[in-house]
């Protein structure tokens, strides 16, 4: 059985009333933010099955797995550089953790986002699958 993103398009379009990701990107955006919240929380998703948490955590990663797919969307170019930062004339520019996001694991992700993805109980080390 393939894969299958936490968020789909109906769920994208008419619960969480996205509009930002063109539709023939939208199953591929939302699978690799899917990817990303598995490591993000050690792949307990997978682990136990999305069908088998609860209607809270199921609901919070669909709702993050949506954010995070318009985030990566409208950040793609920035994250597909592989510099850590440039200078044009004195004015500079630096990726990485600032204010409002945090790289944890190597993914990008709005600490706001993050943090209500820890909410599920799933991103603590300490746990086990």
């Amino acid at each position: 059985m393939p894969y299958g993103p936490y968020a789909d398009e109906t769920y994208y379009k008419g619960v969480y009333n996205g509009i930002i990701i063109p539709d023939v990107e939208l199953e591929k955006v939302l699978r690799q933010a899917s990817r990303h919240i598995d490591s993000l929380t050690y792949s307990r998703i997978v682990g136990r099955g999305f069908d088998k948490l609860t209607p809270f955590q199921q609901e919070l990663i669909q709702e993050v797995c949506c954010q995070q797919a318009d985030f990566e969307w409208q950040n793609r170019e920035i994250f597909d550089m592989i510099l850590q930062g440039y200078s044009i004339n004195g004015v500079s520019m630096q990726f990485g953790e600032s204010w409002n996001v945090t790289i944890q694991k190597g993914i990008p992700i709005r600490r706001d986002v993050y943090e209500q993805l820890c909410q599920t109980g799933l991103c603590c080390r300490l746990l086990g699958v």
